[in-house]
């Protein structure tokens, strides 16, 4: 069975002019690429090109399968430089990758704030209100990833002007309140209410034992919007429990050395290597698990939209559900052997045994019976 249903060409030439969208057809009026690939080594080495209207330099990546979900960017602001202002009907998350700036965010009725940044901060930009990056350094260029849910919203309305030129003040999620980027937050559960993080590679983390193998976790409620994202840490020698979802996931490196396996039920594990700036994309509902072989513990930050998170009628997302009882979380006892054996092969080849005797363990005392 070929992973990704591949047809011959008579039946996909049917359905060539669907594949294109606004959305598409968007990206390449701004003069970039669309990466559609689900791995991509080192966002900070990636290709960029020339992107004019904003005066800097971006690629869009978003693969196939989950184009009209969400989508990620990574764009460069050069040395001494700044992007063109802009405000924009959908939401957008930032994660800074390299380098130091600031921020400008304000909104029709004049209210304004401007916070800076540097590598490893967090933010969200508040829904329509305008806003500037500025790159701090006159030698270097900065760097940051994005993940939007513009696609469906330049697919609705298919109207550029509309989009980016809509004169609409939302104060109930900007009112240029002189805090709305101050460090911290609420917490509430494993939710952060909050609007900024100045580094998520250290942020503290809430345990999180149901995802496997200890570690912690964080899930991030910004600018007030939709976008369901958050972080995951778990230790060396240790793996998580591998999961599934809805398309759109993002998941960027933040720290650690190791490799994720991807598949879509019923077929083998495929393998990728990361490290800290990798980005992993699971297709739509393919099965995902993630490894930590370095000697550091493993931290990700997954950018999402909330239609990845499939829920059950308490509100818990099924990817931290047993599949046992209708969950899509594979318990550790239900795993192919391949799993493990790999795991170990890979820890062998720099000296090192697993430290997972105690997570299968732990796992026994809460484990559903099998139907």
């Amino acid at each position: 069975m070929s992973s990704d249903a591949t047809v011959n060409d008579s039946l996909a030439a049917k359905f060539a002019t669907e594949k294109d969208s606004p959305y598409t057809r968007w990206v390449a009026a701004e003069g970039l690429d669309i990466i559609a690939a689900h791995y991509v080594p080192d966002l900070r080495k990636v290709d960029l090109k020339p992107w004019e209207r904003r005066g800097g330099r971006g690629v869009f990546i978003n693969h196939e399968a989950t184009r009209t979900s969400n989508d990620c960017y990574v764009c460069e602001i050069p040395a001494g430089g700044a992007l063109a202002p802009q405000r924009q009907l959908f939401e957008e998350m930032i994660l800074v990758l390299d380098g130091h700036g600031s921020t400008r965010v304000w909104n029709d009725a004049g209210g304004e704030v401007t916070f800076e940044w540097g590598p490893g901060s967090l933010f969200a930009i508040p829904l329509n209100a305008h806003h500037q990056h500025f790159n701090g350094s006159g030698q270097k260029a900065a760097r940051y990833v994005a993940s939007t849910n513009m696609p469906p919203v330049i697919n609705l309305y298919d109207d550029v002007d509309f989009v980016f030129g809509t004169a609409r003040d939302f104060p109930g999620r900007f009112n240029g309140e002189p805090d709305y980027f101050a460090a911290g937050g609420e917490q509430k559960g494993l939710l952060l209410d909050t609007n900024f993080v100045a580094d998520a590679v250290n942020l503290p983390l809430i345990e999180a034992k149901e995802r496997g193998a200890g570690g912690g976790h964080i899930r991030f409620a910004m600018a007030k919007g939709s976008m369901n994202s958050h972080i995951s840490q778990f230790p060396t020698r240790t793996y998580k429990k591998g999961h599934r979802h809805g398309p759109g996931a993002h998941v960027i490196i933040l720290s650690g050395t190791g490799y994720s396996m991807m598949w879509p039920d019923g077929e083998e594990p495929k393998r990728y290597d990361w490290g800290p700036g990798t980005l992993i994309v699971p297709p739509n509902m393919w099965f995902h698990q993630h490894f930590n072989t370095g000697t550091e513990p493993g931290r990700y930050l997954a950018f999402k939209h909330e239609a990845v998170s499939l829920r059950n009628n308490q509100g818990v997302p099924k990817a931290w559900i047993s599949r046992r009882i209708g969950g899509d979380q594979i318990d550790y006892a239900d795993e192919s052997p391949i799993v493990r054996e790999t795991f170990r092969k890979a820890l062998a080849e720099t000296g090192q045994e697993p430290e997972m005797d105690a997570a299968y363990e732990a796992e026994l005392a809460t484990l559903p019976p099998k139907q």
